[in-house]
């Protein structure tokens, strides 16, 4: 008797399969469907008064570096992370005169003060250094970083997250880890180096036994949960595939974006995804970081929900219903 209702319930488990797959097949489109409102595709120049078009990341880099920070109702959070970060460059391209950058924050849609936040900094700077990418909708973290990184001009490209948890100036380390990666490779000197597909990543993997220290038993197994089905069914070269931290080269960035389907918490991992099954090489570098109030993740559902994308991300690819455009430098 247990022989048949174990034979029967595997059967029901490989329909239900079967009919899962079928229908993500018939209900999926295969490559991701960006959309982007009109207004969406320029920025306001304060000193003109004038909307000007965004660049198109296809576009020839004019400047060394571009900050992308998505920002939904941030109007508390977001100044001093600002602050910390035009510090940083501004002393940096005082000290190395080839080197330029611009930031563009992205407002997703928020319902606060946080787009006359950003455009006091954009008034300040000028929207050569800060530019403001207002999205009329909310698109998810994911969605927000993504049209950021296909407005930027920069030849490498970092998303950073705007409650300023990281702080800005490991941004050395992350170039560094990426000189080192140019080293390895057999195009050096061939070409700039942003066309070099690489991506360094942010971590926070070294303080994981300090967190779980803190965190309730209950956050500590979600913690593991969602680290083994990372491991599981998507990225296994990464300790932390989700700390707001990650430096992109241009190359990397053209192939990576365009591919993105994810838009809310789990994009990171699809992201690092994409770049491991395209063959794009990935590094991981420890930063600081430390816990700021305000997080819009609500623990047991945001887990929950990141893990069901994190499988469903591994089965739309293996069966066909994602691919991949292979396209960049």
């Amino acid at each position: 008797m247990l022989p048949l209702i174990a034979i029967v319930l595997s059967l029901v488990v490989i329909l239900l399969l079967l009919g899962l797959c079928a229908t993500l097949m018939m209900i999926t489109k295969p490559y991701p469907q960006i959309v982007r409102y009109d207004d969406e595709k320029y920025f306001e120049d304060p000193s003109t008064r004038l909307k000007c078009p965004f660049p198109v990341l296809s576009d020839i880099p004019s400047v060394s570096l571009s900050v992308v920070v998505p920002a939904y109702c941030e109007e508390f959070r977001l100044p001093p992370m600002l602050d910390e970060c035009f510090e940083y460059l501004e002393r940096r391209s005082s000290n190395e005169p080839k080197f330029t950058y611009e930031v563009l924050v992205v407002n997703d849609g928020s319902l606060d003060r946080t787009s006359e936040v950003i455009m006091r900094y954009v008034e300040k700077y000028g929207s050569d250094k800060c530019r403001l990418v207002h999205l009329i909708k909310n698109r998810g973290k994911g969605g927000a970083i993504r049209l950021g990184v296909l407005s930027s001009r920069g030849e490498y490209i970092l998303f950073a997250d705007a409650d300023g948890a990281t702080r800005f100036s490991d941004l050395d380390k992350l170039q560094s880890a990426f000189q080192l990666i140019l080293r390895k490779s057999k195009r050096i000197g061939s070409d700039p180096d942003w066309k070099i597909p690489a991506i360094i990543c942010g971590s926070r993997a070294h303080l994981e036994q300090e967190a779980i220290a803190t965190r309730s038993f209950f956050r500590t197994i979600l913690m593991h949960g969602f680290h083994f089905l990372v491991w599981l069914f998507t990225v296994r070269g990464i300790r932390d595939t989700q700390c707001g931290f990650k430096f992109f080269s241009r190359s990397a960035a053209r192939i990576c974006f365009p591919n993105l389907h994810i838009e809310r918490w789990a994009f990171d991992v699809e992201l690092l995804y994409i770049a491991e099954t395209l063959g794009i090489p990935i590094d991981e570098v420890a930063v600081y970081w430390t816990e700021i109030e305000g997080s819009k993740l609500t623990p047991l559902w945001s887990w929950l929900q990141m893990g069901g994308d994190l499988v469903l991300i591994w089965l739309r690819y293996k069966i066909g219903a994602w691919k991949l455009l292979r396209k960049g430098d």
